[in-house]
């Protein structure tokens, strides 16, 4: 059975992101996957520290990072999931924080011994998840990958985590409503995207 386990960046709910992500995830368990939704505002994840100490190890399955938090939980449930949906909106031309932060933390997929001025090196490279890609900005949807680096960030951070993206929503001229509702036609879109996951 397939199972999807999304990731949302958003500092609240209810918004056009997680709309999106709701609808992505309508559209999976429609073809028959179960599927979970993780906000990471609600997730006790610290700061990567930047030692390095989870990169040593040569081992294929990821190091362990020395913080003993809620990643460990929540990266066993992406990893035992078929498929992910990645979502954060644009906050000044990037993903929010709270994703930067996931995403570095995701250092524990790398291997990068001491004097190796190369930079760190993905331990597997196999990618059999699938993915969908989730953003929402004010500017139009078109300018969304040429003026912000939030599709990069979702793109690699899907690498990182086995995943090969299947589709991807950018949402245009979103946030012009304090209390927004996502446009039908976007919705049926997202519920598509869904159903490719299952």
């Amino acid at each position: 059975m397939a199972s999807v386990v999304a990731i949302v960046g958003s500092y609240r709910r209810g918004g056009i992101t997680d709309q999106a992500v709701d609808a992505v995830l309508e559209g999976a368990r429609e073809n028959g996957a179960a599927t979970e939704k993780i906000y990471l505002i609600e997730q006790q994840i610290e700061f990567c520290r930047n030692c390095r100490m989870c990169t040593q190890d040569k081992d294929p399955a990821r190091g362990e990072c020395v913080h003993q938090d809620g990643l460990e939980s929540l990266l066993r449930k992406v990893e035992s999931a078929t498929a992910v949906v990645l979502a954060s909106p644009v906050n000044f031309y990037n993903v929010t924080s709270i994703f930067r932060r996931f995403m570095e933390r995701l250092l524990v997929y790398f291997h990068w011994p001491w004097g190796r001025n190369l930079g760190p090196v993905l331990r597997s490279k196999i990618r059999m998840k699938k993915a969908v890609l989730v953003t929402s900005a004010a500017i139009p949807a078109l300018f969304i990958p040429l003026a912000t680096g939030a599709p990069r960030a979702l793109k690699v951070t899907a690498r990182i985590l086995g995943a090969r993206p299947v589709g991807k929503l950018w949402i245009g001229l979103a946030g012009s409503q304090p209390n927004e509702t996502l446009r039908l036609r976007t919705r049926a879109r997202a519920v598509r995207l869904g159903k490719k996951l299952a």
